[in-house]
């Protein structure tokens, strides 16, 4: 199941590479702006963010690191095998789902 997210992350992700600036809306009234990340070191994570990307994508190995302005909200380039994938993660370690 969790190769089958990543995989439609993927495509999904490839429809939208010239797309600017993402925005996820998570429900009605709540909208999180997803703009201007740098990038950091990997050891610079939270924990959480860690070890939630260990225990869902076991698989996954990372390749960049970025995170928001005000630290809320991480961005994460990770490469699966041959395919590569972008998630974001809020500082809990919870994924933020287009």
């Amino acid at each position: 199941m969790k190769k089958l997210v990543l995989a439609a992350a993927l495509v999904f992700g490839g429809f939208t590479a010239f797309a600017g600036t993402p925005v996820i809306s998570n429900d009605v009234n709540k909208v999180i702006y997803l703009g201007d990340f740098v990038e950091i070191d990997a050891s610079d994570l939270p924990a959480a963010v860690t070890d939630a990307l260990k225990a869902d994508y076991p698989e996954a190995t990372l390749s960049k690191a970025y995170v928001n302005e005000d630290k809320t909200k991480y961005k994460l380039e990770v490469t699966m095998g041959e395919e590569t994938a972008t998630l974001y993660a809020n500082e809990n370690g919870e994924w933020i789902k287009e």
